[in-house]
């Protein structure tokens, strides 16, 4: 069967996304990707914050960032304040699997969109909700924002050198890390409704996500009172060379120092009674990592790689994101994909043999797809009401 005509996982699939900017955006990213059919509900007029966040291209198309993470979702502009605009969710309801949101704890329930009040007008529907802290709690009240969860969580305090001062990590990692949790919360309150033919409500905390992502390092702490730190390791580091810069892993061999020696050219320092195992090596870490430095200093990166595979030593050049784009296993994965006006984003990270990722349309534009989804459901009505009440009888048994 052609590929392209083979379905897709979630096909059939049906999910009202109020989510904004990137922890749940992402999230239902993955599920849009495969299939589902993802609504974003968005304010008139204005939409998703993040549409704005950003100044915007000079052909008038929303910033990159914004659509990076909407792709293949359907944008409906709904008022969901208003007494209309509650009846449109509640007839979406009718004929959804799926509600997710991102606001803050108990907006959604204020808005009247809770599970409690969804479950009654259908009750296979799942409502999944991401916050930064959780429903309840000190922090409950508080928005959940990337930088302030690597802050709050541990991650920033986390340095490969205990003297450097705490820094903002780049790349939005709790968002992301958060946001693939709450498509797997969403994944296997589906698989459960398959035995059940009932809804629940599932729920991700950016917090949560970011203490489990520490799983070794709050492993450790429980079991020795320890701070575990993989950047802190004494055969390991990022090193300047005369073109750029290499890192190295000095692990998972009987004896890292011996090879690492070898490979810069010097005396086995593993033979000397104070490097000899790992707690020598901690101790006078300092002294290692000068060598390491000093040497590789002298020559180039393409160089000190072939050193390095030859000992089968851990290495890797430190590139740049665009290094990163253009290096030849960027193209053998194949996970870049093109819209239909060009625009170049990354894929899916996700191989599937059958039922694959696929490009089936563009991000949207705000309230692009409004009337398109007010016909669906204006259709649906004239149809005759299916098992809704035998559902919800089975519920309250």
């Amino acid at each position: 069967m052609d590929k392209q005509k083979m379905p897709q996982p979630l096909e059939g699939v049906r999910i009202i996304d109020f989510t904004q900017v990137m922890f749940g955006p992402c999230g239902t990213l993955v599920l849009a990707d495969y299939g589902a059919d993802v609504i974003k509900i968005e304010k008139p007029g204005f939409g998703d914050l993040i549409r704005h966040s950003f100044k915007e291209d000079p052909d008038g198309i929303e910033n990159a960032v914004y659509r990076s993470v909407n792709r293949n979702k359907r944008s409906m502009e709904v008022d969901v304040r208003s007494e209309e605009g509650r009846q449109i969710i509640y007839d979406l309801v009718k004929t959804a699997d799926i509600v997710v949101d991102n606001f803050r704890a108990g907006v959604i329930e204020r808005l009247g969109f809770g599970y409690d009040v969804l479950s009654e007008i259908n009750p296979r529907i799942i409502c999944a909700s991401g916050t930064g802290f959780g429903a309840t709690g000190p922090l409950a009240y508080k928005g959940g924002q990337d930088i302030l969860l690597q802050a709050l969580s541990g991650v920033m305090a986390r340095k490969p050198n205990a003297d450097a001062p705490p820094a903002i990590f780049a790349t939005a990692l709790c968002d992301y890390t958060a946001g693939m949790h709450l498509a797997q919360a969403i994944m296997l309150a589906l698989l459960q409704r398959q035995k059940t033919g009932l809804g629940q409500k599932v729920a991700v905390a950016m917090f949560d996500s970011m203490l489990a992502m520490q799983m070794q390092e709050v492993a450790v702490w429980f079991k020795d009172g320890r701070e575990l730190n993989w950047g802190d390791r004494p055969l390991s580091g990022v090193f300047p060379t005369t073109d750029g810069a290499i890192v190295i892993v000095g692990a998972f061999k009987e004896n890292p120092l011996q090879l690492i020696c070898r490979a810069l050219g010097v005396a086995d320092l593993s033979q000397e009674a104070k490097y000899a195992d790992i707690n020598g090596q901690i101790a006078h870490k300092p002294e290692l990592q000068h060598l390491f430095r000093t040497t590789i200093a002298t020559n180039t990166t393409a160089y000190w790689l072939g050193r390095f595979d030859e000992q089968d030593i851990l290495c890797a050049p430190v590139l740049d994101l665009g290094a990163a784009l253009d290096h030849p296993q960027t193209s053998v994965n194949a996970r870049l994909v093109a819209t239909q006006n060009g625009e170049r984003y990354f894929g899916s990270p996700l191989g599937m043999q059958e039922g694959a990722f696929r490009l089936r349309h563009d991000p949207p534009r705000l309230g692009e797809h409004t009337q398109e989804i007010l016909a669906e459901l204006e259709t649906r009505s004239r149809q005759p009401v299916d098992t809704a009440e035998e559902l919800r009888t089975a519920k309250r048994a």
